[in-house]
C-alpha cells in the first residue's frame, strides 16, 4: 500500500491519540492533543466548550449550509493488558493495522475526519464544523450539551463511528434500566431474621429472558428487533457476612422508536408481576431508569437518565442519496444500513432532527474488544473519500 503523505500525518495523529488513555470524564489530555492538532492544521476557529468538547471551524467561501463531522474523545476501559496481542495504549502499527483501545472506536476515525476536513480549507462553499465530544460512552452528555448550547448549528452531520466504508443511516436506542429488589438485612449467622434480596434474583433473571423473547416479535424492517439483556447484578451492603437487603439487576435494552421511558418501565413491571413469586413481608421490587450524576473533566456536572435515543434516516433522503452518489463516483458502491450499536447520532437526528449519516473505516465487531484494530487500507480509502462526501452532503441540504 502506498500511503498518501496527508494520510500518513493523520495516522501519526491517530497513534498519538491511542497512546493517551481517555475514559469517560478523563478526556482532558486527549482533548488538549486534538485542540493542538486542529490549530496546527489551520482551522479558522478552535475552542473547548464548557463540557469539554473540542470544536474546530473551517470557514466556507459562501453561504452553503454548515456540515458537521463528529467523533468522541472517550473510550471504554481496556481490561487486562495481558489479554491484548498489542498493548492497548501502544499505538502499534503491524500487519497493515493500527492496534489498541480506540484504534477504530474512535480515535483512528477521529484523526481521519480531522485531517480530511482540513483538506477543504478555503474551498468549501459553506462552513465545516468538526466537533469531538465527551462522555459518548456513558450516554452522550457531550453531544447533548453541544447541541443545546447553540454554539454550533449544523444542517447535516456525519458521525465517524465504524461503518467499514458503508453509509449508516440509523440505529436502535439504548436504555439502561435498574430492577431494585428490597429485602431485610441481618447478620449472616442468623438468616432466619433476614429477607435475602438475592433469593429473588433468579426469578427476576428468568423474567428478563422472557421479555427478551417477547421483544423478538416487534421487528423494524431496517433496525431489526429490540433486545434486552441483564448485564450486572450487585448487592448491598457489600460485607460478605451480612445478608443483603438490596439486590440490583441492571438491564441493557436496545430500543426501537416509539416508546417513552415510562413505557419501558411498565413493560418490565408487567413481566415481573407475572413471573416473580409472592414476595415475603418487608420485601418489594422497584423498577426505574438508571440515572447518573456525570462530571466532565472541565467540572461541568449534570444528573441524567442513561437513555440514548435511536434514529433512522430514509434511504431516499437527499443526504443519503448524495452520500451514496459521491462514494459511487469513486468506484465503490457502499451498502446503506444501520449500525448495531448506539451513537451520538441519536441526539443529532433522533432528538434534534438534523439529517445524520455515518461514514468511517473500521469493523463494528471489533468495538470494545481486546482485538480492536483499524485496517489502514480502509482508513486511507475513507480519508480520500471524505472531501467529496462533505461537499456532496453540503450541496444536498442547500
Amino acid at each position: 500500500m502506498t500511503v498518501d503523505s496527508g494520510f500518513q500525518r493523520a495516522l501519526a495523529f491517530a497513534r498519538d491519540l491511542v497512546r493517551i488513555p481517555s475514559l469517560p470524564g478523563e478526556e482532558r489530555e486527549v482533548a488538549d492533543r486534538v485542540r493542538q492538532e486542529m490549530e496546527a492544521l489551520g482551522y479558522d476557529e478552535v475552542w473547548v466548550d464548557r463540557a469539554g468538547n473540542v470544536i474546530g471551524i473551517l470557514r466556507g467561501q459562501g453561504s452553503a449550509a454548515p456540515v458537521m463531522l463528529s467523533c468522541h474523545l472517550d473510550v471504554v476501559a481496556a481490561g487486562d493488558p495481558v489479554e491484548w496481542e498489542h498493548g492497548p495504549f501502544s499505538g502499534d502499527v503491524a500487519g497493515g493495522c493500527l492496534h489498541g483501545r480506540g484504534a477504530m472506536d474512535i480515535k483512528g476515525p477521529l484523526a481521519v475526519q480531522t485531517h480530511a476536513a482540513a483538506r477543504l480549507a478555503g474551498r468549501a462553499p459553506g462552513d465545516i464544523i468538526v466537533a469531538h465530544t465527551v462522555l459518548e460512552e456513558r450516554g452522550g452528555l457531550g453531544m447533548a450539551y453541544l447541541l443545546e448550547s447553540g454554539d454550533v448549528t449544523p444542517a447535516v452531520v456525519i458521525i465517524g463511528e465504524a461503518t467499514a466504508g458503508d453509509i449508516a443511516i440509523g440505529h436502535r436506542g439504548r436504555a439502561e434500566i435498574e430492577i431494585h429488589i428490597h429485602g431485610v438485612a441481618a447478620h449472616a449467622s442468623v438468616p432466619e431474621l433476614a429477607r435475602n434480596a438475592l433469593d429473588v434474583v433468579p426469578s427476576v433473571l428468568t423474567c428478563v429472558r422472557e421479555l427478551a423473547v417477547a421483544l423478538q416479535a416487534d421487528v423494524d424492517p431496517v433496525l431489526g428487533c429490540a433486545s434486552v439483556v441483564a448485564t450486572d447484578v450487585s448487592a448491598r451492603p457489600e460485607s460478605r457476612n451480612v445478608i443483603p437487603d438490596l439486590a440490583t439487576v441492571v438491564l441493557d435494552w436496545r430500543t426501537l422508536p416509539g416508546m417513552t421511558e415510562a413505557d419501558y418501565v411498565r413493560r418490565v413491571e408487567e413481566v415481573l408481576a407475572g413471573g416473580v413469586p409472592s414476595l415475603p413481608d418487608g420485601c418489594r421490587i422497584d423498577v426505574r431508569f438508571a440515572r447518573e450524576r456525570q462530571r466532565t473533566y472541565t467540572g461541568f456536572e449534570e444528573e441524567r437518565s442513561l437513555h440514548t435515543p435511536g434514529f433512522l434516516m430514509q434511504p431516499e433522503h437527499p443526504v443519503v442519496r448524495a452520500a451514496v452518489a459521491a462514494l459511487s463516483a469513486r468506484g465503490t458502491r457502499p451498502e446503506v444500513r444501520p449500525w448495531r450499536f448506539a451513537t451520538d447520532g441519536g441526539y443529532t437526528c433522533g432528538t434534534h432532527g438534523i439529517p445524520t449519516i455515518g461514514f468511517a473505516p473500521g469493523e463494528e465487531r471489533l468495538a470494545h474488544t481486546n482485538r480492536e484494530r483499524l485496517e489502514l487500507s480502509s482508513a486511507e480509502e475513507v480519508f480520500e473519500a471524505y472531501p467529496g462526501l462533505i461537499l456532496a452532503v453540503q450541496e444536498a441540504v442547500a
